[in-house]
């Protein structure tokens, strides 16, 4: 049984709007408003700390897949002060979607995101 706040749903939408800003400033503004200072990010390729470890592996993402977003699948699953979700990242062009995986993240008491542990559940051929 879920326990799903606002604060969990708000928390997950501006991870996504860090991953789908478009140029280095709007990321950079994203991170800080998403992750706390020290906030953290891991996934199997990547585990780097802070906004600015963070932005970087955003804009690497974004610049390995260009004209791709990053969207939700499904709801926020979440209690006390963490939640998991899913997500793909889709093609604007043909919505094709190469890439998906699964998050858990952990906040602060102020709903940003202390931590994230991403898991790849599918990727191209050859990656």
């Amino acid at each position: 049984m879920s326990a799903t706040a606002p604060r969990h749903e708000d928390a997950v939408a501006r991870y996504f709007e860090a991953w789908n800003a478009d140029n280095a400033s709007a990321r950079a503004k994203a991170v800080a408003a998403a992750w706390t200072e020290d906030g953290r990010y891991t996934d199997p390729l990547a585990d780097v700390s802070g906004h600015e470890g963070i932005a970087a592996v955003i804009a690497a993402a974004r610049e390995q897949f260009p004209g791709f977003e990053f969207r939700l699948t499904g709801g926020v699953d979440g209690h006390h002060d963490i939640a998991r979700f899913s997500w793909e990242l889709v093609s604007t062009a043909d919505g094709s979607a190469p890439v998906a995986g699964s998050d858990v993240i952990t906040l602060d008491g102020q709903g940003r995101i202390r931590a994230v542990f991403g898991f790849l559940d599918r990727l191209p051929a050859g990656a």
